[in-house]
């Protein structure tokens, strides 16, 4: 039996409930680079990725246990020597012997691009924060060819004035001074360098951490809510499915605020792209307030909409509506109960304006151009009690005018506020 096994053209694991191995073949333990006999005893996880352990947890061992069966799965292993192997799994689980045992058959897979679309969206991810990064390299590089310009000019006028005071000895003592201010704002120019490379150092690991370190384990996090919530491991308690939503709402926050963050890097390296049409303003809003009727009935807000239908203007539509629903949904957080929402569109001769009212606790007046700065928040105590990460409008502002327009507030505590949307006019 085991010599059949060891000729299948294939690979052979075999393990318990309890994850150790039991048997594997031939050509699985060349595959992967294991001598005979070193697996067996072995966690099954040991030869798998940190994706492929996860991805086993919440999807695969769950889907053995549930149907007793799992065909065509993709999982990423880990070979000995560190590298990554890509297989289609087919598997099985049976009672033999008193105990349960899943018996897996892995062929390997070289296509890896059909099989791994998360894995893919994540890389998507850093290779856009990457990206950034390098054009910050780039524009820290540029900086510094022009300071070695500026510093060979500095050199050079030095030499000239050192020429000078062989022939005009009276000023020696000014070239003197000269030379001491040539030589401090050299240091001032490395003092530079040396912060600028430091800071790109820090958001190129910042990012990084961002993008794998917070993301993979939150979205492990999201798989394993979703597992308990489906019943896979027992039924829940109503104070249970309470907690676990909890959980949830927690964890798409944190989502919500990295990919904020990573939003912002791409903006400030100009990797934002605009795709400028003529757009139904009409259109866009009815496309929008659907989206923030839940929120809308559970504070019994009213919320008003005036668009005539005639009115176009210029600009890229998911933009306009990214912003609109960043508008929107501040109004309705800042908004108390039984209060009003409200959007509606005018033009003028040049421009088209799309204001957004609301009468919740308003801004002051010495914070209104502040609160379209990156991470900052207004600091009356009702807003401080609204969680958000201070980012959507700055966002907000940076696109509107990436599209040839602004984003401007009028508003006083304890009266409401207005956001004007201002777009060119078709």
């Amino acid at each position: 039996m085991d010599a059949l096994v060891d000729a299948l053209p294939c690979g052979y694991v075999s393990f318990g409930d309890d994850g150790h191995v039991l048997a594997t073949n031939a050509v699985l333990r060349a595959r992967l680079g294991y001598a005979p006999d070193e697996i067996e005893g072995r966690h099954v996880e040991t030869l798998l990725t940190i994706a492929g352990r996860i991805f086993f947890q919440t999807h695969l061992f769950p889907l053995l246990r549930l149907h007793g069966e799992a065909q065509e799965i993709f999982l990423l292993l880990r070979a000995k020597d560190g590298g990554e192997v890509g297989a289609l799994v087919n598997a099985v689980r049976r009672e033999r012997g008193g105990a349960a045992v899943t018996d897996c058959v892995l062929l390997e897979v070289r296509e890896r691009r059909k099989y791994e679309d998360e894995l893919l969206r994540a890389r998507r991810a850093a290779e856009s924060a990457n990206a950034a990064l390098e054009a910050r390299t780039r524009e820290v590089e540029e900086v510094n060819e022009r300071l070695q310009q500026q510093a060979l000019e500095l050199e050079l006028q030095h030499q000239q004035m050192e020429e000078q005071a062989a022939e005009l000895e009276t000023q020696s003592e000014a070239l003197r001074d000269l030379n001491d201010a040539l030589q401090a704002h050299a240091e001032e120019v490395e003092r530079a360098r040396a912060v600028a490379d430091e800071a790109n150092r820090a958001k190129s690991a910042f990012l990084a951490t961002m993008s794998h370190e917070l993301r993979t384990p939150l979205n492990a996090i999201g798989g394993y809510v979703q597992l308990l919530e489906l019943g896979i491991h027992g039924p829940l308690a109503e104070g249970q499915r309470d907690a676990l939503s909890r959980v949830a709402r927690a964890q798409q926050h944190l989502l919500r605020l990295i990919n904020e963050l990573l939003n912002l890097a791409r903006i400030e390296a100009g990797h934002i792209e605009y795709t400028i049409e003529d757009l139904s303003l009409a259109d866009v809003v009815g496309s929008v307030t659907p989206l923030l009727e839940p929120q809308v009935a559970a504070k019994s807000l009213a919320l008003a909409v005036s668009t005539p239908p005639g009115i176009r203007a210029r600009g890229d539509r998911d933009k306009v509506q990214q912003i609109l629903i960043n508008l929107l949904t501040n109004a309705v957080k800042f908004t108390p109960s039984g209060g009003r929402v409200a959007i509606a569109a005018r033009e003028d001769a040049a421009r088209v304006l799309v204001d957004v009212t609301d009468t919740g606790v308003g801004v002051g007046a010495h914070e209104r151009e502040r609160i379209f700065e990156p991470f900052v928040r207004a600091e009356s105590g009702e807003r401080r009690q609204v969680e958000g990460t201070g980012l959507g409008l700055a966002i907000s502002r940076t696109l509107a005018r990436g599209m040839g327009g602004d984003l401007t507030v009028e508003s006083a505590l304890g009266t409401g506020s207005t956001f004007t949307l201002v777009l060119p006019r078709a």
